[in-house]
């Protein structure tokens, strides 16, 4: 099993930056997968981006191309999504998924991806 503790959240004013984090604990880290999910207010959870379980492969919805990048520490067990330019459109909790397979199109991360779940952390983008 895996333990995923999301961290960084908050409220910004449009065009500011964020760096989520995610810390994982349990099963081997590099074992998996990890994305990053959100659900914003009246909205389904969706997929925002992924990354492979080396760090190697990255995948982003075409919403936040150029502005989110995520990254993995095997290392300390920890992924991180930073987050620049950011948006109103962008207000909604944030989730840290771990899987164990690793797929290259985003049609493929649904919220039915992701064997182990964080909490969530809220980020409000504010005009």
């Amino acid at each position: 099993q895996v333990q995923l503790v999301e961290s960084g959240g908050g409220l910004v004013q449009a065009g500011d930056s964020l760096r989520l984090s995610c810390e994982a604990s349990g099963d081997s880290f590099e074992n998996y997968a990890m994305g990053w999910f959100r659900q914003g207010p009246g909205k389904e959870r969706e997929f925002v981006a992924t990354i492979s379980h080396l760090g190697g492969h990255t995948i982003y919805i075409e919403s936040v191309k150029g502005r989110f990048t995520i990254s993995r520490d095997n290392a300390k067990q920890m992924v991180h999504l930073q987050m620049n330019s950011l948006k109103p459109e962008d207000t909604a909790v944030y989730y840290c998924a771990a899987d164990k397979i690793y797929y290259s199109g985003t049609s493929d991360y649904s919220p039915k991806w992701g064997d182990y779940w964080g909490q969530g952390t809220q980020v409000t983008v504010s005009s």
